[in-house]
């Protein structure tokens, strides 16, 4: 959940300048003898072996309870011929606990710093394989295998984003488990007419029943972050690959009613440009056709409203 871009490599956890600014240590080699301070949760010990230093100031949240990964795997439904996504490898402590239970396994990490310790985790499982590159750049479409769940620690950054691209050009992903920030949680799940409504939620919801499963104690992070996280469960409306996806004219329509939220739905779109050839009169009118107001504001309308306004202004 927490963007993961952590770096280097020594023998021992130095005293970084995180550190020497009042940077914790990790909790397993806080206050122990030098003799028996070899962590044992791979985190730990790959954060120690690699000299990784986490820097608050990029998101580096380590997850460090292994415990979590059973809930996300339980969440997941995990089976043995699914083929994985998991965006923001980091560490490796997901991908190992992924490669042992699946078919096949997509690892997505931007950071190359992180090299020498996601191959510390990844190369002992021949079903890995490991993609370097922006999550929001990688040609999705060309992972071969075919994703069939994307299980994910998101880094708060691009956790919206890349679940609807996920969403959007991973026909095959019928299911998706994610930590990601309570408040992007929320907004997905969000219903019409509460303020966390908004594009993410009616883009997300057109495709997915989308559940904020439980909540994440901040504990289970290395740094402990300043934010709340939450598991968030996606599962695909209809068969994979069927016509549940928002077309590009619909994601377009829903962009532009949400895009002057104080206005009208009919002015936003009217500001927006995003109902091309259509006038505002045209658009009160199909409000009144799906049974709302001609005055209505975009988050009064459900995820299928908006399905059925780009019916009837045949965009």
């Amino acid at each position: 959940m927490t963007g993961e871009r952590r770096t280097g490599r020594a023998s021992r956890l130095p005293q970084t300048a995180a550190h020497q600014a009042g940077e914790p240590s990790p909790p397993s080699l806080r206050a122990a003898p030098a003799a028996s301070r070899e962590p044992i949760q791979p985190t730990l010990r790959r954060m120690r072996q690699f000299d990784v230093r986490p820097d608050r100031t990029l998101g580096q949240n380590f997850l460090i309870d292994s415990n979590i990964l059973g809930v996300v795997g339980r969440a997941a439904e995990l089976d043995g011929e699914d083929c994985v996504l998991e965006i923001g490898g980091g560490l490796g402590v997901l991908s190992e606990y992924l490669a042992e239970r699946t078919r096949a396994v997509h690892v997505l990490e931007i950071d190359e710093r992180l090299r020498e310790a996601l191959c510390d985790a990844t190369d002992a499982h021949r079903n890995v394989t490991v993609h370097w590159g922006d999550a929001m750049a990688i040609d999705l479409r060309g992972l071969r295998p075919e994703p069939t769940k994307v299980v994910a620690n998101l880094p708060y950054g691009i956790a919206a984003g890349v679940l609807l691209r996920t969403i959007e050009e991973l026909g095959g992903v019928t299911r998706w488990v994610a930590m990601v920030q309570r408040e992007v949680g929320e907004r997905l799940a969000a219903a019409p007419g509460s303020g966390a409504y908004g594009t993410p939620s009616v883009i997300a919801q057109l495709a997915c029943e989308v559940e904020v499963m439980r909540a994440i104690p901040r504990t289970v992070f290395y740094p402990v972050p300043n934010v709340d996280s939450v598991l968030v469960g996606l599962r695909r409306r209809g068969p994979a690959g069927g016509g549940s996806t928002p077309s590009p004219a619909l994601r377009a329509l829903v962009g532009g009613a949400f895009a002057h939220r104080r206005k009208t739905l009919a002015g936003s779109l009217t500001l927006s440009g995003r109902a091309p050839g259509r006038s505002r009169k045209q658009v009160r009118g199909a409000l009144e056709r799906l049974g709302h107001p001609a005055d209505a504001r975009a988050e009064r309308l459900s995820p299928e409203d908006f399905r059925g306004l780009e019916r009837l202004l045949g965009l």
